[in-house]
């Protein structure tokens, strides 16, 4: 199974998230911002709440 990234993301200082957030600052913070509330905000228990991102994964062809 291919573990790399199906995103172009240029090399350099810092892992895939950092270097692909250099790339627009704006979408990183709204990313960071939607991260934030889906776990430290949400109703939800933690158990559903990571089932739900397991899903994610398997839909996008994620390890995980």
């Amino acid at each position: 199974m291919d573990l790399q990234p199906r995103l172009d993301i240029p090399d350099g200082e810092g892992d895939n998230y950092r270097r692909l957030g250099r790339l627009s600052p704006a979408v990183a913070r709204a990313a960071g911002t939607f991260s934030k509330a889906v776990y430290d905000q949400a109703d939800l228990p933690v158990r559903l709440r990571e089932l739900m991102r397991m899903r994610v994964a398997r839909i996008n062809q994620c390890v995980i």
